[in-house]
Formats: C-alpha cells, sequence, structure tokens
C-alpha cells in the first residue's frame, strides 16, 4: 500500500487489515473458485475479488431439499385457482426461472405464490413458512439482503411457534438465516445460530446425523471466513466422518467434505496435501452424478484452481476450459454460473499474461452479472474490480478509474442496504485510492475522489 493510500484510509475513518480475514484466501488472483475456503472473499493482497464458492455445492442435503421440494411444493394446488394462480403451476414456473438463473424474473412469482398461500393457508402455516425461505433465497442471490433477511426471521419464528423451537425444520431456518448472516459478513449474529440448529439437530436428529453434518460444515465455513483455521479443521474433519460412515464414501455429500476441507488445506498452504482431496471430490462427482453435473464442474473448478495456485497454468487451463464447455451446454450462454467460469479462465490468462485473451472473457463475464442481477449487485462489483484491474495492468489507468469508483460506490451503498459492512469495502477503498496515486494526485485529490464516490 503507497504512503497516499495508507494516509487516506484513517482519515475516512476505514480499518486497513492487510491480516485480517481475507488472508484466508489471498492465494488467489481474481478467480471464481480457485483458494477460497469459504465462500472466497480473498484474492492476491486485496487486489482483486471474485464471487463467493467455498463449498464444493451450494447444495448440501438441506440445498438438495430446497431443490427437490421447489420443484415438488404444492403440485396438487386446488382446481378452485385459475390458471394464473394455480400455486402448482406458479411453484413450476418459479423452479425453472431458478434453474435459469433468471432470479429477477422468479421473484414476483414467488411473491405471488406466497400471497396465495397465505391467503389459502394463514400467515403461520409451515408451507407459508417454507414460501418465506424460498421467496428469501432468490432475493439473497439478487443480492438483495435486505429483504430476505426479514422473510428469513419470518419463517424461523412461525416455525418456533407451530413446529416448537426444537424442531428440525427450526435447525434448518436457523441455519438458513445465520448463512445469510455469514455472506454478508456479520459473523457475530451467524455464529449462534449455527450453534442452537447444531444443539437442536444432535439432539432431535442425533449426532451422526447428514443434517448435523451438514450444520457442522456450515459452522466450519463460518470459522474459515474469519480465519480461525484451528476451529474450523475439526469440524469439517467431523461432517466428513459422519457422511462417510452414514452416506458412504462415495456419496456427494462427502465429496463436498472432502472438498471443504481440501480448500482449507489449500488456504494454509498444504497444496500438496489438498490435491489428492480435489481429485477424489472430483472421481465422486463423477462417477454419482455424472461427468456434466453443476457439482462434477465445480470440482472442475475446484482441482484448477489448486493447479493454479500452483503456478500449474497449463493444467489448470484445460479443466477450466472444460467447466466452462459443460455449463455452457447445460445452463446456456448467459447463466450467471457461465460468469464465473469465464472470469476463472480469465484468470489463468491474466496469470500467464495474455490479457488479449482474458479481456474479453472478463467483459462477458460483467455483461452476464449486470444482466442477470441488475447493475448495483455486489458482483457485479467484483467484476469491475476484476476488469479494472487488468486495465491497470495494461496501463490503461483511466478506464480502469470509472470501474474502480464503480465497484466503491456498489460496496458502500450494500452497507447503507444491509446495515453490514460489505467485506470488501476496505480493500475497494485501497484500490480505488492506489489507482488514484497511480494517475498522478496527491493526498488531497485521493480523499476528495474517494469522498465523492462514498458521496460523504
Amino acid at each position: 500500500m503507497t504512503l497516499a493510500v495508507a494516509k487516506v484510509i484513517p482519515v475516512l475513518g476505514v480499518r486497513y487489515t492487510p491480516d485480517g480475514p481475507w488472508k484466508f484466501l489471498c492465494l488467489a488472483l481474481i478467480c471464481g473458485c480457485s483458494c477460497r475456503g469459504g465462500n472466497g472473499r480473498w484474492n492476491e493482497r486485496s487486489q482483486h475479488m471474485d464471487k463467493p464458492r467455498w463449498l464444493l455445492v451450494q447444495m448440501t442435503a438441506k440445498g438438495l431439499a430446497f431443490l427437490l421440494v421447489l420443484g415438488l411444493f404444492l403440485g396438487k394446488g386446488s382446481q378452485a385457482f385459475a390458471r394464473d394462480e394455480d400455486p402448482g403451476l406458479l411453484n413450476q414456473q418459479v423452479f425453472k426461472l431458478y434453474q435459469q438463473g433468471k432470479y429477477q424474473e422468479a421473484i414476483p412469482l414467488a411473491e405471488k405464490l406466497l400471497a396465495i398461500r397465505k391467503q389459502t393457508l394463514g400467515p403461520d402455516h409451515p408451507d407459508t413458512a417454507t414460501s418465506l425461505g424460498y421467496l428469501a433465497r432468490l432475493y439473497k442471490f439478487m443480492g438483495d439482503y435486505g429483504r430476505a433477511e426479514p422473510l428469513y426471521q419470518q419463517a424461523l419464528q412461525i416455525r418456533k411457534k407451530v413446529l416448537g423451537p426444537e424442531h428440525p425444520d427450526t435447525a434448518e431456518s436457523l441455519d438458513n438465516l445465520a448463512e445469510l448472516y455469514v455472506e454478508i459478513g456479520a459473523y457475530v449474529q451467524a455464529e449462534p445460530l449455527f450453534h442452537q440448529a447444531l444443539q437442536i439437530e444432535k439432539k432431535v436428529l442425533g449426532p451422526e446425523d447428514p443434517a448435523t453434518a451438514t450444520t457442522f460444515n456450515n459452522l466450519a465455513n463460518l470459522y474459515g471466513y474469519r480465519g480461525d483455521y484451528a476451529k474450523a479443521e475439526p469440524l469439517y474433519q467431523q461432517a466428513l466422518q459422519i457422511r462417510k460412515k452414514v452416506l458412504g464414501p462415495e456419496h456427494p455429500d462427502t465429496a463436498e467434505s472432502l472438498n471443504n476441507l481440501a480448500q482449507l488445506l489449500r488456504a494454509t498452504n498444504r497444496l500438496s496435501e489438498a490435491e489428492p482431496l480435489y481429485q477424489q471430490a472430483l472421481q465422486i462427482c463423477q462417477k454419482a452424478l455424472g461427468p456434466e453435473h453443476p457439482h462434477t464442474v465445480t470440482s472442475l473448478n475446484n482441482l484448477a484452481g489448486l493447479y493454479q495456485a500452483m503456478g500449474a497454468y497449463t493444467k489448470a487451463e484445460p479443466l477450466y476450459q472444460q467447466a466452462l464447455q459443460i455449463r455452457q451446454k447445460a445452463l446456456g450462454p448467459e447463466h450467471p454460473d457461465v460468469a464465473s467460469n469465464l472470469n476463472d479462465l480469465a484468470v489463468v490468462y491474466y496469470r500467464m499474461g495474455d490479457y488479449a485473451k482474458a479481456e474479453p472473457l472478463m467483459r462477458r463475464a460483467l455483461a452476464i452479472d449486470e444482466k442477470s442481477y441488475g447493475p448495483e449487485h455486489p458482483s457485479v462489483a467484483i467484476r469491475l474490480n476484476n476488469l479494472a484491474a487488468l486495465l491497470q495492468a495494461t496501463n490503461r489507468l483511466a478506464e480502469a478509474e470509472p470501474l474502480r469508483r464503480r465497484c466503491l460506490q456498489i460496496v458502500a451503498e450494500f452497507g447503507r442496504r444491509t446495515g453490514h459492512e460489505h467485506p470488501r469495502f476496505s480493500t475497494a477503498i485501497n484500490t480505488y485510492a492506489g489507482l488514484l496515486a497511480a494517475m498522478g494526485l496527491n493526498e488531497q485529490e485521493i480523499r476528495d475522489r474517494v469522498r465523492s464516490a462514498l458521496r460523504i
């Protein structure tokens, strides 16, 4: 960090902690799945950022249950409803849009579905709570955490009231709310919720139930995000042992645990120990789910990310290419997951110094996320940041400046909207101030530009 930048940060009242929680995965440059313990928020000396993806799959036993239930829930809608108000039909439409990554289009249908449930079943019915959770999840994917949080809280209160404070569904709601808090960096609020969910599951389901293993895993993710690897590692080990014993050594959830443990090993620079775990996870997914399943694609990405961290770019590139081709074929060229794969491949080219190949991939990833999520989503900030880094590397500082500025504005607005400082807020200030210093601005000019961007 330049002296100019170092002086700007205290004036703005922002903490600069180079060895803080972002250090967890500072091995990665700007790669989507590389070196990301937890939902991977870290990057090379806080220069580059990307969309979180710590878990092998975001669908563990609970996540899979969400998809399965979302696909089947209300399938027997009352014939009394008009066709456009048939809960079963609405649910199918929401599910299809969800699969396509068209979250903005899915939300109004999910809102309508929730309204029907409230009207027909009542505001405190368990199925109403389930619909609240579905809508909250869509808002979370869109980065609208301010709307997602009260929905998750309502679902939790309904389940506590109707099903009881120790029901497994109550534990699931606690876990869902905790995961939201983790995503916005509210770790203090998240930790006790995970512990409550874990206590319920241990008592009601047993210490070796798959749901208990999932919460062990999620709590470990939290510690990973905070950089507390000593607490995270035994929890990952515990989740892995439960899944191996109960689900079997070749179950997809076992693959998830192998991946997460490998991510932690990678984050702590134990790369040679991580490689066989990544390979095992990939083999399990290929065998259990098939070569083109989304979880298999994520495993390909993770192994590629390890090779990238090792500097073995010739090994990483074909894996990223393979993952991109599968995703495009399965999801279409404009799905948000395709944007992540485009970014991953761009990172390899960036590190190899092949900026001509990296730039169009980054621009395409940015365009997809803007279309999918809207221009103010945190994922868009990540894409802007990545492209700005490439422009700086190619000495196009004037082109990079509006991208850095916009990135900072998005993460600042995130804090105002959610009430929680975005995990990348300080980094966004640092990178923008550093760019301005590189452009020759003096300290006062840098302060003024940063304050203007922050609207303070």
